[in-house]
């Protein structure tokens, strides 16, 4: 095959870092010694999902910020004005890549289940709960991570001060922003139970007892309060004291209320952890690590190395059906074995290992429907697993003027989370995240079931894009609950296989097959490739999951190509 050879020189450079101390293939990009691009300099750069959160991100960019200052500022904003998918009552994991040093972090921000939490958190009378009441339960809501985590990576990365970071959060919040047409639909519909709650009926409500429509302008002062408190007084003022009471006492109440204190609040922590790299290609794909299902997307681009169909291209049948094949044997294998590494055993090693991907890559022109998981080198007998996974969840992306980047998602799970408000902003669900049922009918413990202080999986992995000098190529990410996998890969494909300009490649129609559930945009497809699909055991239906919002930028001739998802409200905002 061609590409052995570049594979075995990108095999070569991850041994000689492994030489000098760095944590095997993990640490790829943790050279001290690898140098930023000097093109990668041509910032700054923001994609995000909203453009009043772009905006602020760029501000603080132009003021000498770094990238990580502007996620700070971005997820400010974005958590008022795009209050459905993420915000300071959520979660998050970043992937940085430092211009400075060339190294790749990431920081998980991920909740953690109070410590009354046990495997049984969602049942009731013996049986569990269904999603929608456990959704709007107190149970759903674990400790926040986002504020801390940011607060660590800023405190790594930063250039400006904390406190110069929430202006424009601030100002919008007291001084109202417009309520936008996504916003708009998601607290009019009535699917959105999370909407309809007490909490945000009295936030989404006129005075003349009408909702709030697109065009409206909304002030929320208790918001505006709380950034001013997180300026002034650093992330301690979130995690002690009136908010962390505020968010105990909303959890605490009915119906069902949840277990989270205040003292889980104060004892949440941030973890920075060696970021997951591999090559791909002539490339370095990075991602977090476990609970960040991130292994699973590099499992599938290993698979997809061994499948020459996949590089034929947007307009070839053959290659979307090799695509939603791999996709099946990958989230088969990720379901089963992928929780938080700190309390089980995640085969991190043996799903990339590279017979056993060669094995699962040659069942790929077989697989014509759902498939059971395999058995990497190194796992443990597993349960099947029992996680819905919608998702209330948004994706930016941010390059500074040295070339330092920010690929980060962030959630608070569902639309509008639990519901729930504290201090101005919507509190996570994010304990839903789990397995439902903890073990299955032989006694097998779930890797995802709930255990007190553990992080839920995540599907969440925002990507770095390295070429083999571990040097800056490019950043991507998306939201989508369980496809999040399948938009991100989607996504690196199109621009890293078939060549596509970084916005046409998110404007090609998503594809989700995961088991015997098939998501796609069916109308985009051309006859041809819906028919080969639905030959393979895949036929087309419109997805019923949480709709992508990719964000990403690619280093090609001399600039930056970036784009923004066309779904949502994204938009790319660069300085001249």
């Amino acid at each position: 095959m061609i590409l052995a050879p570049v594979l075995r020189r990108a095999s070569a450079l991850v041994a000689a870092l492994a030489l000098v101390g760095c944590a095997a293939p993990g640490a790829l990009a943790r050279s001290q010694t690898a140098a930023a691009a000097p093109e990668a300099a041509h910032g700054p750069l923001v994609s995000a999902a909203n453009p009043l959160a772009a905006e602020a991100g760029l501000r603080v960019l132009e003021r000498g910020g770094s990238a990580v200052d502007a996620a700070v500022a971005i997820q400010a904003v974005l958590g008022l004005v795009e209050p459905q998918s993420s915000g300071l009552g959520g979660g998050a994991f970043m992937m940085v890549y430092d211009a400075r040093t060339g190294r790749v972090s990431s920081y998980d921000g991920r909740e953690t289940a109070p410590s009354s939490a046990t495997p049984e958190l969602f049942y009731e009378d013996g049986r569990p709960l269904s999603f929608s009441d456990a959704v709007l339960s107190g149970r759903s809501t674990g400790a926040p991570g986002a504020v801390a985590m940011l607060a660590m990576a800023q405190k790594d990365h930063g250039r400006l001060a904390w406190s110069a970071l929430f202006d424009d959060g601030v100002r919008l919040a007291e001084d109202g922003f417009v309520v936008s047409p996504r916003l708009a639909g998601m607290i009019n519909d009535p699917r959105t139970l999370q909407g309809r709650t007490r909490w945000a009926n009295a936030y989404f409500t006129k005075p003349d007892g009408t909702r709030l429509q697109a065009g409206d302008r909304l002030v929320n002062a208790a918001y505006g309060r709380t950034l001013r408190s997180l300026a002034q007084k650093g992330p301690d003022a979130f995690y002690r004291g009136a908010i962390a009471q505020e968010i105990a006492q909303a959890v605490a109440a009915g119906p069902r209320p949840g277990g989270l204190t205040a003292a889980d609040i104060a004892g949440y922590r941030p973890i920075r952890r060696d970021p997951l790299c591999r090559p791909y290609r002539v490339h370095i794909i990075c991602v977090p690590p476990p609970p960040s299902s991130g292994v699973g997307l590099l499992q599938l681009l290993a698979m997809a190395e061994h499948t020459p169909d996949i590089t034929l291209g947007a307009q070839s049948p053959a290659a979307w059906v090799a695509f939603g094949r791999l996709q099946r044997l990958m989230y088969a294998d990720r379901d089963r074995y992928v929780g938080d590494a700190d309390f089980v055993g995640v085969p991190v090693d043996g799903l990339l290992d590279a017979d056993y991907v060669a094995q699962r890559a040659a069942m790929a022109p077989q697989v014509n429907g759902p498939v059971e998981a395999g058995s990497p080198p190194g796992a443990r007998p597993a349960g099947p697993d029992a996680t819905p996974e919608p998702g209330g969840t948004s994706h930016f992306v941010v390059v500074d003027r040295w070339g330092t980047a920010v690929s980060m998602t962030t959630t608070v799970e569902s639309a509008f989370g639990s519901g729930r408000m504290a201090a101005g902003f919507f509190l996570n669900n994010q304990l839903t995240d789990f397995s439902f049922t903890p073990r299955d009918g032989a006694g097998l413990p779930a890797a995802n079931a709930v255990a007190a202080g553990k992080r839920p999986r995540s599907t969440m992995s925002p990507v770095i894009i390295l070429d083999q000098q571990g040097r800056l190529e490019g950043v991507l990410g998306s939201p989508g609950g369980s496809s999040i996998l399948a938009y991100n890969l989607k996504g690196l494909i199109a621009v890293l296989d078939w060549g596509l300009p970084m916005q046409a490649a998110f404007d090609l129609p998503n594809l989700v097959v995961r088991g015997d559930n098939i998501g796609s945009e069916t109308a985009a497809f051309s006859p041809a490739i819906q028919a080969a699909l639905a030959a393979a055991g895949m036929p087309l239906r419109p997805g019923a999951t949480e709709g992508s919002g990719l964000h990403g930028a690619i280093w090609r001739d001399g600039r930056w190509d970036a784009g923004a998802d066309g779904r949502r409200e994204g938009i790319v905002e660069a300085a001249p």
